[in-house]
C-alpha cells in the first residue's frame, strides 16, 4: 500500500489574488482528509453539514453548521463528513501578511494581529457570529479584487472583535509540525480512525511507526499531550456523540458500537471528556439548533 505524504500542504492562490477561496457542496471526498499543515491560516465555513472537528489536540463532532479559524502551522484534518440538503463548505486560506508587512502592522489592525496569535489555538466561532459572518464568506465567492479584499478584511474585523468563540487548544499544548512528525501521526491518526471501534494494543499501533511500544508511549505523549489510550478513548466518545445525534440506538448499543466492551467504562469516559452523562446529552441536543 502506497501511503501519500502530503503533511506539508503548499497553497497557490489564483492568479491576482492574495487569498485562495474555494467552496465544495457536493460529497466530499475522504480520501482528501488527511492529516496537514499550511503556513496559512485557514478560515472554515460548513452551512450545513455534519463531521468531526480535529485540530491540533481537539477532537470533537459538530452537526449541521461551523465556522472555525485555524493558525498558521496548526495540524489539522478535514472537516464534513457529508453535506446536507443545499450545504456547502467554504474555505479562505491566507497568509498573516497577504496585504504586505507594512500594511498589517499599521495599528487599526493590532485586534486582526491578535485574532491571528488566539487562531494559533484554533477557534471556533458561535451561532450569532455564524449566521452573520457566514454569508459573507460565501459571497467572497462572487467577487474579485478590491472588492473581494474589502468584504475579507470586512470579515476579520468582525472575528477580531467579537467574544462569541472558544479556543479549541485552551491547554496550549504545542504541537509537532515537522514532517517527520507529521507523517508520523498521520498514519497513527488514520489507523486510530480506520480500528477505533476495536481493540488497538500498544504493540500493533507502535509498529506502524516501526517503533517499540516505550519509545511509542513517550514519542505520543510528548508530541499530542495525550496517551494513546487517552486519544482512542476520544475517538469513540466523538463516535457515539455522532450517534446519539443521528441515530435511534440505544445508549447501550452505542456503548458497543463505538468500541467500549464495559458500559459503566463507557459511561465514566463520556463523562470525564463531554461535562455531562450520555443521557443528558442526548437530551440537551434534540433541543438545540445550532
Amino acid at each position: 500500500m502506497i501511503i501519500k505524504k502530503p503533511t506539508l500542504e503548499k497553497l497557490t492562490p489564483s492568479f491576482g489574488s492574495s487569498m485562495l477561496v474555494r467552496q465544495h457542496m457536493d460529497k466530499v471526498d475522504r480520501q482528501n482528509a488527511f492529516w496537514h499543515f499550511h503556513p496559512e491560516l485557514e478560515l472554515v465555513y460548513v452551512n450545513k453539514g455534519q463531521g468531526k472537528t480535529h485540530i491540533g489536540n481537539h477532537l470533537s463532532y459538530f452537526n449541521n453548521s461551523q465556522l472555525i479559524l485555524i493558525g498558521a502551522n496548526l495540524p489539522h484534518n478535514g472537516f464534513a463528513d457529508r453535506l446536507t440538503a443545499n450545504g456547502s463548505e467554504t474555505t479562505v486560506q491566507f497568509k498573516s501578511d497577504f496585504l504586505g508587512d507594512h500594511f498589517v502592522n499599521v495599528p487599526e489592525m493590532a485586534n486582526v494581529l491578535a485574532l491571528f496569535t488566539r487562531a494559533e489555538k484554533g477557534i471556533r466561532f458561535g451561532i450569532e457570529t455564524k449566521k452573520i459572518v457566514g454569508p459573507k464568506i460565501d459571497m467572497l465567492l462572487e467577487l474579485q479584487g478590491l472588492k473581494r479584499v474589502i468584504l475579507f478584511l470586512e470579515i476579520l474585523d468582525y472575528l477580531a472583535n467579537t467574544e462569541d468563540y472558544i479556543l479549541l487548544n485552551a491547554d496550549g499544548i504545542a504541537f509537532e509540525t515537522n514532517p517527520q512528525d507529521s507523517e508520523k501521526i498521520k498514519i497513527i491518526y488514520k489507523y486510530i480512525n480506520a480500528n477505533f471501534q476495536d481493540h488497538i494494543t500498544l504493540e500493533e499501533i507502535a509498529d506502524k511507526v516501526s517503533m517499540t511500544v516505550p519509545a511509542f508511549c513517550r514519542y505520543f505523549k510528548k508530541t499530542t499531550g495525550k496517551t494513546f489510550t487517552q486519544m482512542v478513548n476520544e475517538y469513540r466518545i466523538v463516535h457515539a456523540t455522532k450517534l446519539l445525534n443521528e441515530s435511534q440506538m440505544s445508549i447501550a448499543d452505542i456503548c458497543y458500537e463505538c468500541g467500549f466492551n464495559n458500559f459503566s467504562h463507557f459511561n465514566k469516559q463520556f463523562n470525564e471528556i463531554t461535562g455531562k452523562s450520555a443521557s443528558q446529552y442526548r437530551k440537551e441536543i434534540r433541543h438545540i439548533i445550532q
